[in-house]
């Protein structure tokens, strides 16, 4: 009975592989089965339609493009710091030499 139980899930699944034409629907599908709170799942449906229309990306590409945009600027602000460091440093340098300099003349 397991084994022919299992197979009818797979059999389901192929056929209804199909009828899912967007990732919308699917979050909020697993969140309706796996909770029951159809509130939940009709507000993330709602959210995720809103998000593709508004960028034209799903919900996944979208949060996934903020990250990296975040993480090149706080890359960027990194690089900035070191640059900002490096030159300082030098310059320091340069101008407890040039007060050495200066004591003996």
């Amino acid at each position: 009975m397991g084994i022919k139980k299992i197979l009818n899930y797979i059999l389901v699944g192929i056929i209804l592989s199909g009828c899912a034409q967007s990732t919308a629907m699917i979050g909020p599908a697993i969140t309706l089965a796996s909770s029951g709170n159809m509130s939940q799942a009709g507000l993330t449906f709602f959210g995720n339609k809103a998000i593709e229309k508004e960028t034209g990306m799903d919900t996944v590409s979208y949060v996934s493009n903020k990250i990296e945009q975040q993480n090149s600027r706080t890359k960027l602000k990194r690089e900035f710091k070191n640059l900002v460091e490096t030159n300082f440093a030098k310059t320091r340098e340069k101008l407890i030499l040039e007060d050495k300099s200066n004591i003996f003349n």
